[in-house]
C-alpha cells in the first residue's frame, strides 16, 4: 500500500501508556467470550462491558501526536494516513449528497482504555463508540491479526480502519440507531441477523473508500485487495466458530460468513458508490 505520501489526519488521540486496566471478572467463560470477540472487528461493546468491573486507572484521556511523534513511529504514522484517506473521502461523498460529513476521532489506547460507552479492552479489538463518536484501536491487534489471524500486510491493517469509520458514517446516517432500536424488540436471532447487516454494510463501506482513495493517491499495489480479502475471510463468523468450537451455529452469527464479508468488501470496491452498500433490502447477504 502506498501510503506515505498521504496526509496525515490531526483527528487522532494517543492514550497509548496512559494507564493499566482492570482485570476481567473471574475468566472462565467469560474470559472466553471476550477472546472469541477479540477475533471481530466493529463489535458493540456495550453488551460485553455490563459484565466488567470499571475499576483501576485505564485513562479517558491523551494527547494528539505530532508529525515528529508519527515520524517516529512508523505503524501509527499509516494510522494517521489512513484515517486522513476516509476523511477525504467521505467528505466528498457527503459534501455532493448537500450533507456535512464530521470526521470521528481514531483513538490508540493500551491495554483499556474509557469511552461512553463504557470500559474498552484491547481483548475486544478494535470497536468504534457512537455515543462519542470514537474510533478504538490497541495497535497489538495488528500483531494479533498477522500471528494468529494468518492476515498480514499494511493493506488488511486500513481494512480494518476503514470498517470502524464505516461504523462512523452509519452512526451519522441514523443508520445505526435505528438498528439498535430494531434490534430492542426482537429475539436474539432475529437481533443477530440484524447485525450481520450493519457489519456487512460497514465492509461494503470499507471498500468504497479503498477505491476511491486509490483513484484519488493511487494507494492500491499488487497483493493488497488480497490482504484485505484475506483479513475478510479470516474473521468471518463461520471461521472462528470452526476454529474455536469445531462447529458452526448460524444463527448465532453477529459479523457474518467469510464468504459474505468478502462479498461485501467487493461490491463496495468495485462500485464506490455507498448506495450499492444497502444491506437491509437485500434477501441474499
Amino acid at each position: 500500500m502506498r501510503w506515505r505520501s498521504g496526509r496525515r489526519s490531526s483527528n487522532i488521540e494517543d492514550r497509548r501508556g496512559k494507564g493499566a486496566g482492570p482485570k476481567l471478572l473471574g475468566g472462565g467463560i467469560g474470559t472466553i467470550v471476550l477472546v472469541l470477540v477479540a477475533m471481530y472487528f466493529g463489535v458493540d461493546p456495550t453488551p460485553l462491558l455490563q459484565g466488567m468491573q470499571e475499576s483501576g486507572t485505564a485513562s479517558s484521556s491523551g494527547s494528539r501526536p505530532t508529525e515528529e511523534d508519527l515520524k517516529n513511529d512508523p505503524l501509527a504514522d499509516m494510522v494517521a494516513v489512513v484515517v486522513g484517506d476516509t476523511e477525504d473521502v467521505w467528505n466528498e461523498i457527503f459534501a455532493a449528497q448537500g450533507r456535512r460529513y464530521e470526521p470521528p476521532t481514531l483513538v490508540m489506547f493500551t491495554g483499556a482504555t474509557r469511552s461512553a460507552c463504557g470500559l474498552g479492552q484491547a481483548a475486544m479489538g478494535p470497536f468504534y463508540c457512537p455515543a462519542d463518536r470514537k474510533a478504538y484501536i490497541d495497535l497489538s491487534f495488528y500483531d494479533q491479526m498477522r500471528t494468529r489471524f494468518k492476515a498480514p500486510g499494511d493493506f488488511a491493517q486500513a481494512y480494518v480502519i476503514a470498517h470502524e469509520i464505516g461504523h462512523h458514517v452509519q452512526n451519522l446516517l441514523g443508520i445505526s440507531g435505528q438498528v439498535h432500536q430494531m434490534k430492542q424488540r426482537l429475539g436474539t436471532e432475529e437481533a443477530n441477523a440484524l447485525s450481520v447487516r450493519l457489519e456487512l454494510q460497514a465492509d461494503c463501506l470499507a471498500g468504497v473508500w479503498a477505491l476511491r482513495a486509490d483513484k484519488a493517491r493511487n494507494i492500491l499495489e499488487a497483493g493488497d485487495i488480497e490482504e484485505a480479502l484475506n483479513a475478510a475471510s479470516a474473521i468471518g463468523d463461520d471461521t472462528l466458530q470452526r476454529q474455536s468450537r469445531g462447529t458452526v451455529v448460524p444463527e448465532s452469527f453477529t459479523h457474518g460468513t467469510s464468504a459474505q464479508r468478502q462479498r461485501w468488501f467487493r461490491i463496495g470496491l468495485g462500485s464506490g458508490d455507498p448506495d450499492s452498500c444497502d444491506t437491509f433490502s437485500v434477501d441474499r447477504l
